[in-house]
């Protein structure tokens, strides 16, 4: 879970938090410090003796930040349940637990460093109107080949997730990676549906899918939309139609500036959702 003080923090931790208490997993609070030297006004001259009082100050200011947010993660992990550690052990063995880490550099490098050996990472749900989260989320989708969950924003933590999977299946390569790399987590949900627009690539129906699930233990119902030319927003409806918590589904089959330009199914499910989504790409 990486951070940076924009206040989305205690939302995104509640979601992992969630998760951390159904899996006894454990959650990785990676706080994205600035450098200092990215700080400074960018192709203006400064005196030698301006850069050092500036570099100074610079870090005084990230080392109370700093300090501020360790202090707000350790109230929030208490009130969460989830005993802060050190050093992590045997994943499970003694329930869920929560660690920070502080890292110096730019955040799209922090996300790689610390995203491609996480299970899953949570960034928030993009807030259009503040310009806030979207690198973030582009940064952990193309640059960690992890399942990133995207949290929206919510009033009171979610007393659950898992427990209710849906998965978005058009037999893509994004869904069936989306698939594979969530699977722990289908296994072991209460409830899964397949949802399918019926336009599937290849020849790889959600039937056959529902049979792969069952090879695995994990019984699956399909549920197929009605025709649509916004299937995102139909994958939504579906979703909180049937109840699903958490929706998993492949993103930007297209490229993300194009959908990003001219909408796609993914950029309306980013745009419009108001329920914690899984994205693989």
């Amino acid at each position: 879970m990486p951070v940076r003080g924009d206040g989305k923090g205690d939302n995104v931790f509640a979601h992992a938090a969630a998760l951390a208490r159904r899996f006894s997993a454990h959650v990785v609070v990676t706080h994205c410090r600035a450098r200092t030297e990215d700080m400074m006004p960018f192709g203006v001259p400064i005196p030698a003796s301006m850069k050092k009082l500036l570099v100074t100050q610079a870090g005084e200011v990230a080392d109370q930040v700093e300090s501020a947010m360790r202090a707000e993660m350790a109230e929030l992990a208490a009130g969460h349940g989830l005993p802060i550690v050190e050093a992590p052990g045997v994943p499970g063995a003694d329930g869920p637990s929560a660690s920070w880490v502080e890292q110096q550099g730019r955040q799209v490098d922090v996300i790689k460093r610390h995203g491609r050996l996480a299970d899953l990472v949570c960034v928030a749900k993009p807030d259009v109107d503040r310009n806030l989260g979207a690198n973030t989320l582009k940064a952990a989708l193309f640059n960690t080949g992890r399942p990133v969950m995207m949290c929206p924003p919510r009033d009171t933590p979610p007393p659950a997730l898992g427990a209710h999977v849906a998965i978005a299946w058009n037999g893509s390569v994004e869904a069936s990676r989306a698939v594979a790399l969530t699977l722990s987590m289908i296994e072991r949900a209460d409830r899964v549906d397949i949802l399918t627009s019926g336009a599937e690539l290849d020849g790889v129906g959600a039937d056959a899918l529902a049979a792969y699930l069952a090879e695995r233990g994990a019984s699956a119902g399909v549920e197929r939309l009605g025709e649509s030319r916004r299937i995102g927003l139909a994958l939504l409806e579906a979703s909180a139609g049937l109840g699903a918590d958490t929706l998993i589904m492949g993103a930007y089959s297209q490229s993300h500036e194009r959908e990003t330009v001219f909408g796609g199914n993914t950029q309306q499910v980013v745009d419009q959702s108001t329920m914690p989504v899984i994205l693989v790409h």
